[in-house]
């Protein structure tokens, strides 16, 4: 019965999870971790890292992760998992699809009307706010600490959020470097 919610859960976030990958992000949470309960904020933390240190889109890695992890927690079975994965991944991909054979066409005819334009302009807002949502949806306790549990801890975690924004918006660095940079000073500051 899992696989049945898993389809459904993931297909709703792909039907209506707007702006890629990242403004994914806080759909999933809120259905996996909050809604469903099939896994916890940790385990939808490290999924998020994986999923950036893998190849291919954020969103799609993070379902397939998250089926996987699902199913897992829920029969304790590996072969099980792995059809959880494959079927979050479908799920998320397949209103895409769907969506893109249907309106491939009309979107051409059509994309320089003001109509389109103007639909495509309110979307912006919306895809901004997904982002910010994911961003402050991982800046929990799990994660960064808190000054009084672990101060050096909340230290560090402030500091590597803080330089890899610099990095990467000011100083242009690569994301995947910053990703590395960011993984190599927690292993030497937090251990």
């Amino acid at each position: 019965m899992i696989y049945v919610y898993l389809f459904l859960t993931f297909f709703e976030i792909g039907l209506f999870g707007f702006g890629g990958g990242y403004g994914m992000l806080s759909l999933i949470q809120g259905e996996v971790v909050h809604h469903w309960g099939w896994m916890t904020t940790a385990e939808f933390t490290d999924i998020v890292a994986v999923s950036q240190m893998t190849p291919g889109p954020i969103g799609i890695n993070s379902a397939t992760y998250c089926g996987y992890t699902a199913v897992f927690n829920a029969t304790g079975s590996h072969t099980m998992a792995v059809f959880g994965s494959i079927t979050a991944t479908f799920a998320l991909v397949l209103p895409s699809l769907i969506l893109m054979i249907l309106i491939s066409k009309l979107f051409m005819k059509y994309m320089h009307t003001h109509l389109v334009q103007s639909v495509f302009s309110g979307l912006r807002p919306a895809v901004v706010g997904l982002l910010a949502a994911a961003t402050l949806l991982l800046m929990t306790p799990d994660n960064f600490s808190t000054p009084i549990e672990n101060p050096w801890q909340f230290s560090v975690s402030v500091f590597l959020l803080v330089a890899t924004f610099v990095g990467t918006m000011f100083l242009k660095i690569n994301p995947i470097r910053m990703i590395c940079y960011a993984a190599l000073a927690g292993l030497v500051l937090l251990y």
